[in-house]
Order: C-alpha cells, then structure tokens, then sequence
C-alpha cells in the first residue's frame, strides 16, 4: 500500500506491505483522507521524526476489517482521532488527559497519510465516530483540530458574555473563532494577512489588521467599554503575537496560548503581575472534548467547509509547501474514493 513519508527535506510516496490484522482486536481501515495538521508542518520542518516516519492524524476512513467488541461494523465510514488517555493516572485524574504517557504513545498505525490505517480496539471504543451522510469528509475531517480548540476553551472557563479576541487568523485561528462563537462568546480576530481578515468577516468574525497595534488596541477599547477582551486566544506563534495579547487583554483577563512562541521573546512578567493575568496553555483533547467538536459540526454549529483545499496524496509535498507560504488556508489529503 502506498504511504507519505518523511524523507529529508522531502514527502515521498513510497510503499510498504499491506496492513492485516492477524486476530488483533481493532479494526483496518481505508483511508479517504487526512487533514495537514500544523503539527506535522513542524514536525516535517524540525526533524522532529525521523525520515520512514508518516505523519497525518486527521483522518477519515472507511472500515474493511474489524475485530471489535463495539457497534462498528465493516463498511462504516468513521472518523477517528490518534491519542487515548488511559484514565487512570494522576493526570487523567486530574483532567489533564494529553499529559498522560500513555495519550502521548497511542497512535494510528502507521500514520494518516496511508492508504490504509490500524486502529486499536482503544480507539474504536473512545475515540471514533460514525460520519453522518449529510457532512462530507473534508468538513469532518476538522473533528481533531477542532477537539483541540474545544479543550482549550474549556480550559479557559470563560462567563456567559465574554468577549474575545483570536490572534492569528489560520486555519485553527478561524475554527478557534468559530468554536467561540457557537458556543455564545462574542469574537474578534485579528492577523496580519489580508485574505484571512476577510474570510473572518465573511464568516461572520469581526477581525482587523493588528499591524498598527496602536491602533487596533484603539478598536478594541472601543468596543470592550475601554477595559480590553475577557480572553486572548493565542493562535499564532509569531513574534508580535505575544505583544499583541498582553497589549488587548483587560486587567485580570486570560491568555490561552494555544501556539508555539519564539524562544527569544517572552511574556513580560510585570504586565502579568501587575495586571494580574492568568497565562495557560492547551495542547490536545480528551475524548469528551472530541465528542463536543463530533456534535458540533454535524449540527452545523461550526462551519468549516469554506477552508479546505483537496490535494491527491501524489501532491502532498505541495500541499506541505503551500501550507508553509501560506498560499491555502488548510490542506486536505484526499487519498482513496469512497
């Protein structure tokens, strides 16, 4: 079966024995495609994992053998997620499910980007969906991403009314935005890029230039009785986006780091202490949050279909290199026909 690999500075297509399941519980599915996550953009330009290694997680799958105590069944179109808590250490006691070990070692074998997939009996029971016929796969293909940006709202435990403010305007940043606005909050958005501020406004986000920073924090006074946003949500890693947050946040407020930050900033601990902020991260969804995110596009209460561009999986080293200049807002990896 054919596979996307990491090799050197290079996707390449190369392929590798079929997958069976020779009595393991779980299932093997077809992959009809997978989202390019911005975690297999980093992992891919930071050598990260090693050259054999096939990334993608974001899959959307038909099931061809199964070996499963649950409902599933051979034919079923599925969407799964990668990681499963064990629920039974300190850290899944605690809420804190993607810092369980046991989360970060559990995987899709050997990696979205492949025709074909194993998925545990572990995933089939906690993390894995039956796809209704009224959503398509690239729409639900967001199940993963859009998990993440569940639990860090979550996280983040806003109050009825807040408002909000959604630095970088990607493809988390606009599903970041549509999270918030489904679940009631009231959002701004803001980036650098022209073409993303105003799919943002077309979808209903309210976004603006921060460029000017002066005058986009004029804005945002403006709109917040001059006291600034409840919560940033820090969905860009670039060097201003920190400057950003601390400059919209209003004294006592929230700021979600849900992005990579550069080594040579950092957040300025006066601004925290003296205006008494709470700074937090959010990494990766429990299987709740994934539910929520599950419920939330099949009800159309987030709407995603207007940010995917399809690339057959002979392209994907484009559609890596897209995604990295920017030319697209999120790659979809179409890899076999329904």
């Amino acid at each position: 079966m054919k596979t996307a690999q990491v090799n050197g500075e290079k996707i390449v297509i190369k392929e590798i024995d079929d997958l069976k399941l020779n009595g393991r519980k779980g299932a093997i599915v077809r992959v009809l495609g997978c989202g390019l996550c911005g975690s297999d953009i980093v992992k891919f330009r930071h050598k990260i994992v090693p050259d054999g290694a096939v990334l993608g997680h974001e899959i959307v799958a038909v099931i061809e053998e199964i070996n499963s105590e649950t409902k599933f069944k051979k034919g079923d179109k599925i969407v799964s997620s990668h990681h499963i808590p064990c629920f039974e250490c300190t850290y899944c006691k605690h809420g804190n499910f993607s810092m369980c070990e046991h989360f970060k070692a559990s995987n899709i074998i050997p990696g979205g980007f492949s025709e074909k997939v194993y998925l545990s009996e572990e995933h089939l029971k906690n993390v894995a969906h039956k796809v209704p016929d009224n959503i398509t796969d690239e729409e639900i293909s967001f199940y993963e991403p859009l998990g993440c940006c569940v639990r860090a709202i979550k996280r983040c435990n806003l109050q009825k009314g807040d408002k909000i403010l959604t630095v970088g305007l990607g493809s988390i940043g606009l599903i970041m935005s549509e999270g918030l606005k489904a679940l009631g909050y009231k959002v701004y958005g803001c980036d650098l890029i022209e073409d993303r501020i105003a799919l943002a406004n077309k979808t209903g986000i309210e976004s603006y230039n921060s460029g000017n920073l002066d005058e986009f924090n004029k804005i945002i006074r403006s709109k917040t009785e001059e006291l600034g946003v409840d919560a940033v949500f820090m969905t860009s890693g670039a060097d201003k986006a920190i400057d950003v947050a601390i400059k919209t946040v209003k004294h006592g407020g929230k700021i979600l780091v849900f992005s990579s930050t550069p080594l040579s900033n950092g957040y300025p601990n006066n601004e925290i202490y003296y205006k008494e902020l709470t700074v937090l991260g959010s990494y990766s969804p429990s299987p709740q949050d994934l539910k929520d995110s599950f419920d939330l596009i099949t009800s159309n209460k987030v709407n995603v279909a207007h940010l995917t561009t399809i690339y057959p999986l002979e392209e994907i080293q484009k559609a890596f290199d897209d995604t990295i200049s920017n030319k697209i807002f999120k790659a979809y990896i179409k890899i076999s026909q329904d």
